[in-house]
């Protein structure tokens, strides 16, 4: 078992940034991709961006690509979503997710979820 929590959400205006963090627990933390999905009010869950175990290589959503940056800290076990330029549609709960392997944009994939942070972008 892996155990996620999120935190760092909260409200902020169009054009601020916010930085999420994840912390995980339980199982080898190098082991698992990491990825952050995001769900809007009214629609489904959505994939916004992914590490691989390492750290070297990661992917993102087209909608935040060049606003957000995710990282990884292998020693404290947290993976960190940096959020700069958001905007009113950025508006969602997020969630980290882990995943034994590689990662992939197929939230029904991923092996474990946190319960997720409020992100609110006021305009």
């Amino acid at each position: 078992q892996v155990q996620l929590v999120e935190s760092g959400g909260g409200l902020v205006q169009a054009g601020g940034s916010l930085r999420l963090s994840c912390a995980a627990s339980g199982r080898t933390f190098n082991n698992y991709a990491m990825g952050w999905f995001r769900q809007a009010p009214g629609k489904e869950r959505e994939f916004a961006a992914a590490i691989s175990r390492s750290g070297s290589s990661t992917t993102y959503a087209d909608s935040v690509k060049g606003r957000f940056t995710i990282s990884r800290d292998n020693v404290k076990n947290t993976v960190y979503l940096q959020m700069n330029s958001l905007k009113p549609e950025d508006t969602a709960v997020y969630s980290c997710a882990a995943r034994n392997g590689g990662w992939t944009a197929t939230k029904r994939a991923w092996d474990y979820w946190g319960q997720g942070t409020q992100v609110t972008v006021s305009s």
